[in-house]
């Protein structure tokens, strides 16, 4: 979810830094615009509350956290934790630090700071396994959003798709027009996967959703086939350098009146306002992707305490910033997401913050497959694969043979 690195992509530092001692290392891929103003607040107000504690932005660039999972995989398995890292919740942290034994459970620092009923229980599941709890999250972001070009739209006379038939109507006649429909950028795989979960969503609705992912429902199912040949025909209407491009390279197209939608996690949202410096229902709106009112694909960024660290108390420290009032209202507004929280100050949210917060309470969720919260890494990484080849190849019937065989990683 960014751009180019800025801050520290440094480690550990010399041997005296290992297992977290001295700085309080704060590792995650928050290098792009918005996201990265959103941790500096963060940092900002741990360092006033606690001026004692030296703190580093230990950041890494690459998009979806691609490059700093590697690093934090390479760092974990060397017994080297940076102090707190930015993780999932769900399936990455769950089946993988947790179920491997290298995270520490938060019950205690839940209890003495009163967050039991300040996050929502839906999203405390999703940092728990076997009764514990282990990680804070300090945002939700909602991965079902169709961006458009508020200009485009209206010289067009066209309408906001909210269904699939809609959709297909609106790309024709702008396609017609010399207008590309469906901005993408999968020079990295998540992002074709992150629009192919919107369609499945669509589809089958957050609860059948939901199940494909625990082998509950077959991956060949007529409407996982159904929504395979509606992502195929969306992808006729994208522009035709989407390999070349990032999420922010076809966020630029829709700013830029060049395409019309894009469908991206409402952190594109923190980057059409703070590096864009486009406005809210003026220059670009929003809708649910085709199919999905009243569902919520949730991604949410959380941070625990690995085991091993050496200042485990200021770590605690930062949690508690971070799960706080304060820290999530310091931190969201800017990222482009929600406060986690249930009592954060909707004052401080824009008319998307506002919308999403309230629609949050009611809708459906549906954890992410695509940022790692609905299933496990290995099932993931070859549903990236798959669908890089189908974006080429088209090819639905091995794509579902593909998906069905990759099953077997599901637990």
């Amino acid at each position: 979810m960014l751009s180019a690195c800025s801050g520290s992509q440094s480690s550990s530092g010399g041997e005296g830094e290992k297992k977290g001692e001295g700085k309080l290392e704060i590792f995650s891929w928050w290098t792009g615009a918005g996201e990265e103003d959103g941790l500096k607040a963060l940092i900002k107000l741990f360092e006033e509350k606690h001026p004692d504690v030296p703190i580093e932005n230990a950041a890494v660039a690459g998009g979806a956290g691609t490059n700093a999972k590697a690093v934090l995989a390479s760092r974990m398995q060397g017994d080297d934790p940076p102090a707190t890292f930015q993780v999932h919740g769900g399936a990455e942290l769950n089946e993988g630090w947790v179920a491997a034994g290298k995270m520490e459970p938060l019950n205690d620092l839940y209890k003495q700071e009163g967050w039991n009923d300040k996050f929502p229980q839906d999203l405390i599941d999703m940092v728990s396994k076997d009764g514990n709890i282990y990680s804070v999250p300090v945002n939700i972001h909602r991965g079902n959003v169709l961006w458009y070009n508020k200009k485009v739209f209206e010289e067009n006379g066209v309408k906001p798709p909210a269904t699939f038939e809609e959709f297909f109507e609106v790309a024709e006649q702008l396609k017609e027009k010399g207008i590309t429909p469906l901005a993408l950028g999968d020079k990295e795989p998540w992002t074709a996967t992150h629009l192919f979960e919107t369609v499945l969503l669509g589809k089958l609705g957050a609860e059948d959703y939901t199940k494909l992912w625990k082998g509950e429902l077959p991956l060949d199912d007529a409407r996982v086939v159904d929504a395979v040949e509606t992502f195929k025909k969306m992808l006729g209407y994208i522009n035709e350098d989407h390999s070349s491009r990032n999420w922010q390279d076809a966020s630029q197209l829709v700013a830029d009146g060049k395409a019309a939608m894009n469908v991206m996690g409402d952190w594109a949202k923190g980057y059409f306002v703070n590096d864009l410096k486009l406005k809210v229902n003026e220059d670009f709106g929003y809708i649910t992707t085709p199919g999905t009112e009243g569902q919520f694909m949730v991604i949410t960024d959380t941070f625990g305490l690995p085991k091993g660290v050496e200042n485990s108390e200021d770590v605690k420290k930062f949690l508690s910033v971070l799960g706080s009032v304060e820290g999530q209202d310091a931190f969201n507004p800017l990222k482009g997401s929600i406060p986690a929280r249930i009592d954060a100050d909707v004052s401080k949210y824009d008319q998307y913050g506002k919308d999403t917060i309230e629609d949050f309470k009611e809708a459906k969720l549906a954890a992410s497959l695509a940022h790692g919260s609905a299933a496990p890494e290995g099932f993931v990484t070859k549903v990236n694969q798959a669908i890089n080849i189908f974006v080429t190849q088209k090819d639905a019937k091995q794509f579902v043979d593909t998906l069905k065989s990759a099953s077997s990683e599901l637990k």
